[in-house]
Parts: structure tokens; C-alpha cells; sequence
């Protein structure tokens, strides 16, 4: 079945940078969107970065120019490069993948603090 794994989350302080990295398994990975949402307290989710493949990524406006999201197909893995980061970025990240039927597939999530 679907299996997405995130790790790379933590505490950082502002201006710092992580990486975070989405192992995914149980599907034909190349064929499937992948997105990265994230969820603050008391927020509603919000999709930040999506990878479509063929190097089409597209981005929230309140990461554009300091998120970069990539695909390793060989490695079956999606990465979220986050620099600059600030506390507005604090969230818990998760990487969802999207099938041509738009079924969703959802990992357990990674928690990113960004505080001095």
C-alpha cells in the first residue's frame, strides 16, 4: 500500500535553514503528484509546495524564492528545501501524494519549530 514517510523536521532558529525529506513506497511514485502541506495550532492546512514532476513546482505565496521542492526518482523521494525560515513557518509538514483520480495519500507528518 502508499506509504509516505517524512523526516528532517525540528527546531531552528530564525533565518536558519532544514531540509525536510518524504520517503514514499508502495506506488508508482512517478506518476503521482507529490505536495507538501502544513498545519500551524489553531490554523487551517496549507498547501505550500506542490511537484509535479518534469521539474513543475509551484508554491504559496508566503514561501516563494525561500522553498524549493524536489523529486528524486530513482531514491523514491520528495524533499522540501526551507531556508530563511521564520516563526510564521512553525507547523507540523506533511507530504501528501495524488493520483490521476485524486485520491489522496497522506504521511504522519514532521514538526518544524523555527524559534530563537
Amino acid at each position: 500500500q502508499v506509504q509516505l514517510v517524512e523526516s528532517g523536521g525540528g527546531l531552528v532558529q530564525p533565518g536558519g535553514s532544514l531540509r525536510l525529506s518524504c520517503a514514499a513506497s508502495g506506488f508508482t511514485f512517478s506518476t503521482f503528484t507529490m505536495n507538501w502541506y502544513r498545519q500551524a495550532p489553531g490554523k487551517e492546512r496549507e498547501l505550500v509546495a506542490t511537484e509535479k514532476g518534469g521539474g513543475i513546482t509551484t508554491y504559496a505565496d508566503s514561501v516563494k524564492g525561500r522553498f524549493t521542492a524536489s523529486r528524486d526518482i530513482a531514491k523514491n523521494m520528495v524533499y522540501l528545501q526551507m531556508n530563511n525560515l521564520k516563526p510564521e513557518d512553525t507547523a507540523i509538514y506533511t507530504c501528501s501524494a495524488v493520483n490521476w483520480l485524486n485520491n489522496h495519500y497522506w504521511g504522519q507528518g514532521t514538526q518544524v519549530t523555527v524559534s530563537s
